[in-house]
């Protein structure tokens, strides 16, 4: 080949070469400016996320009103991925349907509109109506596992997107397997549909989102367990007002009272009675259950007995009108049961009525303990037949050095350790080993006792003891 021959292609390859580097250099060029342009835009979603979440914590900071918390998440789940409208529905309390918690403005329909609204009351219609699980954009999402994206050119529904709806991304809120709610954002028909590249951050602000719900649950909880433990810790404290401060003063006599309760309330209730100068009674009852419901039947039956007891010798009597008067408004599963003592001051004679109380205990000063146990059923079990032939009164009486104890069973029935109960018996023990002791030194020393035998356990039941002992 000659040089004339070689020049020609030796040009046409540097041509060649120089259009494949120019080529280069522009593709170059343009990949470089593509990955500026997606750094750019990686940058900016970074931005949004961040003022999202920065938004929620800020929220928590400021303690900011649920409906508030409710806006920020539906508003910058909207500004993080740039949709048009938005919507957080959240579980009624019985958990069978959700309730629309925020609808940002110009929100379509995401649950059934019935055919006949007019346009003027959609939006009321949206932001009252509920929706139910499995019906409706917002119904199937509770149920769903994840997050969904709905386009016009697949499955969404072409009559929602007469209403507005171009494309939406929908899913559940959910942490710790618990449905929080369900948020939605929405595109108009004219912009972009939601791609698929964003659903991973749709699923990042939704669990930020459950978690925020989460903790404002939580922390409303708490609120509402402080509100509450103070209301009843007032309740206690007025409770206290319905019990005796002090013994009445009974010239010959020493008597006392203890009430310890097992929570802020009790169901114990003991009382000392002016019945006329010559008589004065001592009645302590014992409420089923515990806490609110106990405490006020506990009041009622306070109020019964004083209405009954003034003047009247028979303490049958009194119990047997008090059964009257509680019974109709007593619950089928509530009963109370009660002991109530009249002592003539003047000779130490006594009568005892018992409605299905433990036995009182009667500490002769020679040592010897006494268990007084006549017949009697509960108050509040039957309206009067029963109950009026069943209870009587049972005559004793208080020698010098005598001592009556009256207790609830929170005492006999308090366990140690091991399950076992403080029981009767060793009771009576107590009682029988320290003869001619006062009352407050006795009520003070079996306290103790109980305490020391439940060797540190929960208190499960009230616990009440009433004592009189003649001088």
């Amino acid at each position: 080949m000659t040089a004339s021959q070689i020049e020609p292609m030796v040009i046409l390859c540097l041509g060649g070469a120089l259009a494949f580097l120019l080529w280069v250099v522009i593709f170059s060029r343009r990949r470089v400016g593509q990955l500026k342009k997606s750094s750019a835009e990686i940058h900016q979603e970074e931005q949004r996320v961040f003022a999202f979440l920065h938004g929620l914590g800020e929220a928590f900071s400021e303690g900011v009103p649920s409906g508030e918390l409710h806006r920020l998440i539906v508003e910058g789940a909207m500004a993080t991925l740039k949709a048009d409208a938005g919507a957080l529905y959240l579980p009624d309390r019985a958990g069978g349907s959700l309730l629309p918690a925020f609808l940002s403005k110009g929100c379509p329909p995401l649950v059934p509109v019935p055919g006949d609204l007019p346009p003027s009351g959609l939006d009321s219609f949206l932001r009252l109506e509920s929706a139910a699980k499995g019906v409706g954009f917002v119904g199937r999402a509770a149920l769903a596992d994840g997050a969904r994206f709905y386009r016009r050119s697949g499955e969404l529904d072409t009559g929602l997107a007469v209403l507005g709806l171009g494309s939406l991304v929908i899913g559940p809120l959910v942490y710790r397997g618990q449905l929080l709610g369900v948020l939605a954002l929405t595109r108009l028909p004219g912009a972009p549909p939601f791609s698929d590249v964003k659903l991973d951050l749709f699923n990042a602000i939704s669990e930020q989102s459950a978690f925020a719900l989460f903790n404002r649950a939580i922390h409303l909880a708490a609120g509402e367990k402080l509100a509450m433990d103070h209301d009843l810790q007032v309740a206690g404290e007025i409770q206290k007002i319905l019990l005796p401060d002090e013994p009445p003063v009974l010239l010959g006599y020493e008597t006392g009272g203890v009430n310890l309760p097992a929570r802020s309330l009790s169901g114990d209730y003991f009382d000392y009675l002016r019945i006329d100068d010559d008589h004065a009674g001592i009645v302590i009852a014992d409420v089923s259950g515990k806490g609110v419901a106990a405490a006020l039947i506990m009041a009622m039956c306070r109020g019964a007995v004083r209405s009954h007891a003034h003047g009247q010798l028979s303490p049958s009597a009194v119990l047997k009108a008090v059964n009257r008067q509680l019974y109709p408004d007593m619950k089928e599963d509530m009963f109370i049961s009660m002991a109530y003592v009249i002592l003539d001051r003047r000779t130490g004679e006594a009568l005892l009525a018992r409605a299905g109380h433990d036995a009182p205990l009667l500490h002769r000063a020679s040592g010897a303990v006494e268990c007084l146990n006549p017949r009697g059923m509960a108050v509040g079990i039957d309206e009067g037949g029963v109950f009026d032939r069943i209870c009587s009164d049972h005559p004793f009486r208080l020698g010098v050095g005598d001592l009556l104890l009256l207790y609830t069973d929170g005492l006999t029935e308090a366990l140690d350790s091991e399950g076992r109960e403080f029981g009767i018996d060793r009771l009576e023990q107590e009682l029988a080993a320290f003869p001619g002791e006062g009352v407050g030194r006795t009520l003070e020393r079996l306290s103790h006792s109980v305490r020391e035998f439940a060797e540190g356990r929960p208190q499960h039941d009230d616990i009440t003891l009433v004592a009189l002992r003649r001088l």
